[in-house]
């Protein structure tokens, strides 16, 4: 697997090419992250735009860019703690099945935590796209309805994440907070859609 530049570095196009090429190490779990992190930008701009006839625009604005500070280093993370989890995977090829077994469950079990962060993020980014789409400027709602299907869109891939990552681990809470993260950023999105 080849280690790619931190993914800040990378313009667009190389970002993509990064995601499509064989053997790399950004995958689903970067790809949601990065989902977010613009889903929160975009509410950013729309609850700028929204402060001049909403009284807490301002203060939205501030917490879309706190929440995209939140989402944006998580591709980068997801794509590393994934790594290590691949490399343990090889390394525990000669323990006995019990040690080999308990080391590739801790790693993966490390693994499932940036994605479970991204489905945080996701739905509160969701919850605030919800609230701008209700009380923001009305030129910006479809900007806020499309940053809550993509936060919804981030929260579910990172939800299914977490179940892969985690299925060594009978009955783990994870999933279910995972699970319930994805639902409330859908019903979110909902919300959002809702309002116009």
């Amino acid at each position: 697997m080849t280690s790619p530049r931190p993914f800040l570095e990378l313009t667009i196009a190389e970002l993509l090419d990064e995601l499509a090429a064989p053997g790399t190490l950004l995958g689903g779990g970067s790809a949601a992250a990065i989902a977010v992190a613009m889903a929160a930008a975009v509410l950013a701009t729309a609850a700028r735009v929204s402060s001049e006839s909403w009284e807490a625009g301002s203060a939205a604005a501030a917490q879309a860019e706190a929440l995209r500070a939140r989402a944006t280093p998580l591709a980068q993370l997801d794509a590393e703690t994934y790594a290590a989890a691949l490399a343990a995977r090889e390394a525990a090829a000669g323990l006995t099945p019990e040690r080999r077994d308990w080391e590739i469950g801790q790693a993966f079990a490390h693994a499932a935590e940036p994605p479970l962060e991204i489905a945080r993020t996701g739905a509160d980014v969701a919850e605030l796209a919800a609230e701008i789409a209700q009380f923001g400027d009305p030129r910006v709602s479809p900007d806020a309805q499309a940053a809550a299907a993509l936060a919804a869109a981030g929260a579910r891939a990172a939800a299914a994440l977490v179940a892969v990552n985690l299925t060594a681990v009978h009955n783990d809470p994870r999933v279910a907070e995972a699970e319930r993260l994805a639902q409330v950023a859908e019903e979110s999105s909902a919300r959002a859609r809702s309002s116009s």
